[in-house]
């Protein structure tokens, strides 16, 4: 479980590609890999994934090519959002992320406000439902709040969300303009709720 408050980004330096998957390198000097070790998993740009080799500067993963076909921002060469899994007792910063990305937005608006930045997102029709209006919702690894949710003739939904300096600094959410594809991870709550719902349905 995470939390998705950014410890530090890294560079994706390598990307070995396999017919069964593609081990990353992500060097991440900032990110403390003194107390990772083999087997922890750590959130990359949302995506959790399994620490198999390590350096003083540098951990591999293994991502398939299941997870690489329903995420994005994989690839050599890019910046990404880095955190550790929680510990017990650590503290809640943000809000419970699983690290399982459940979809591919589009970035329709990043607009500098001068003290803030407006981010614009549209989600896809299949995870619509579960975007609402002060919830919460993770893009690429980072837990933000909605602030305004549109709904489309397509089924679709675009969310608003406003991004403080602070986040925009020490995050890649900086990176994204206008076209940018992003990971989401909608709230672990809406997900229950939805099936709760789903079952009290078929029970009528």
């Amino acid at each position: 479980m995470f939390t998705g408050i950014i410890e530090a980004t890294g560079l994706i330096e390598k990307a070995d590609v396999t017919p069964q998957n593609t081990r990353l390198v992500i060097n991440a000097p900032r990110l403390g890999l003194h107390n990772v070790a083999i087997g922890d998993s750590v959130a990359v740009n949302g995506c959790c994934l399994t620490v198999v080799a390590k350096s003083p500067e540098t951990f591999s993963v293994d991502v398939s090519n299941e997870t690489l076909s329903l995420t994005t921002g994989l690839s050599q060469g890019l910046e990404v959002n880095l955190e550790k899994s929680l510990r017990f007792g650590d503290r809640l910063g943000g809000h419970l992320v699983s690290g399982h990305v459940d979809g591919v937005g589009l970035v329709t608006v990043m607009e500098d406000l001068g003290a803030s930045w407006r981010l614009e997102i549209e989600a896809p029709k299949e995870l619509a439902r579960f975007v609402a209006r002060k919830g919460s919702i993770t893009v690429n690894g980072v837990s933000l709040t909605v602030n305004k949710v549109s709904d489309a003739p397509s089924g679709a939904a675009t969310f608003e969300i406003n991004i403080i300096p602070h986040t925009h600094q020490v995050t890649t959410i900086r990176l994204l303009r206008r076209g940018a594809k992003v990971n989401l991870e909608i709230d672990l709550l809406a997900r229950y709720v939805e099936r709760m719902m789903s079952k009290d349905e078929t029970s009528k």
